[in-house]
């Protein structure tokens, strides 16, 4: 996990996703074409949460998210989320 230099604000999340399977369980092996988007990540940094709103999540913690949450970001040549913690389903 690489340090980044970004501090998210209020109860946003900067997530690293996971590479998608490139095998089944079969071992049959996935095409680029035909792989499903990763809903799995690493948190890599949090925001300090709102008033209302503390975020639970923590650097380091593996979550699963929504196929569709957040933002994709692009930075250093890596490729992270952004999204609220709400959009966090649940921490494994």
């Amino acid at each position: 996990m690489a340090k980044v230099n970004i501090k998210p604000l209020a109860d946003r999340v900067l997530i690293e996703p996971m590479a998608a399977e490139t095998k089944t369980a079969s071992g049959i092996y996935i095409p680029d074409t035909a792989k499903e988007k990763p809903q799995k990540g690493k948190v890599v940094a949090v925001g300090p949460g709102t008033k209302d709103d503390k975020v639970t999540v923590k650097v380091g913690d593996t979550v699963l998210y929504g196929k569709y949450a957040g933002t994709e970001l692009k930075l250093d040549g890596s490729d992270y989320l952004m999204m609220r913690e709400s959009d966090i389903l649940a921490i494994i």
